[in-house]
């Protein structure tokens, strides 16, 4: 039997009550968030343990299935930013959310680093030689049974992006800053007959990035970062203080 069975999915997150922000923790501080620090960060890693190791229980009913995303950290001159995208509205899972490029691993990828390099290159043509590959995070294992390697990495800002049309909608890059303030990070809590769950969101008001060559800049919107990258972001926060 499922252990979720009953649990209903969540169709619209920025609907769900917010039940307080985390502005008394501190952000990272501005010294931590440079390339080189980085670096000697994942060079050195702290003991360090995830706040949010998944979301919720796991379907006892399914084996494992290795995953990895990578979390690409443009050096762009303001700062590093977090390049994102937002997945395409009419995908059967998770369709319309902001993610990571990652997915599924195959079996000639041979290691997490090659599966998130492969999945970056197929679903918005960032090419290897533009990476530089710092470490990875602890394993996030969602509901639906994949557990999930985040890689992360340093992009040379000199990149053109080509999207995947039938995957991703959009990207956009925020700044690492932003989502390193728990000010930024906003709590849910969603209630059903016989549960709650409740997930943390960063919401972010910017434009989508220019993929096409003399393309007219996109208008400023509000990209919804919720549920697993949300959860992905906020481990990379405590790795980063730990």
């Amino acid at each position: 039997m499922s252990t979720l069975s009953n649990r209903p999915p969540i169709k619209e997150p920025w609907r769900v009550p917010i039940i307080g922000t985390d502005a008394h923790l501190p952000a990272v501080p501005a010294e931590h968030l440079t390339a080189d620090a980085l670096r000697e960060r994942f060079l050195r890693p702290p003991p360090f343990d995830p706040e949010i190791p998944g979301d919720g229980g796991v379907f006892t009913d399914r084996a494992p299935t290795q995953a990895a995303v990578l979390i690409p950290l443009v050096q762009r001159a303001q700062g590093l930013a977090v390049l994102l995208t937002q997945r395409t509205a009419h995908l059967r899972d998770h369709a319309g959310q902001i993610s990571f490029p990652g997915g599924r691993a195959e079996p000639e990828d041979g290691s997490p680093e090659r599966t998130a390099l492969r999945e970056a290159q197929e679903e918005i043509g960032l090419e290897s030689p533009s990476i530089d590959i710092l470490g990875q995070l602890p394993l996030y294992r969602t509901v639906t049974a994949f557990e999930v390697t985040p890689v992360v990495a340093l992009v040379q800002p000199d990149f053109e992006l080509r999207l995947d049309a039938v995957e991703v909608a959009e990207a956009f890059e925020v700044p690492l800053s932003f989502l390193m303030n728990p000010a930024h990070h906003q709590r849910h809590r969603f209630e059903w007959e016989g549960g709650q769950r409740q997930f943390l969101s960063m919401p972010w008001s910017g434009t989508g990035l220019a993929v096409s060559p003399g393309e007219a800049p996109l208008s400023p919107r509000e990209f919804f970062i919720w549920g697993a990258t949300a959860a992905m972001l906020r481990n990379l926060y405590r790795f980063l203080l730990a």
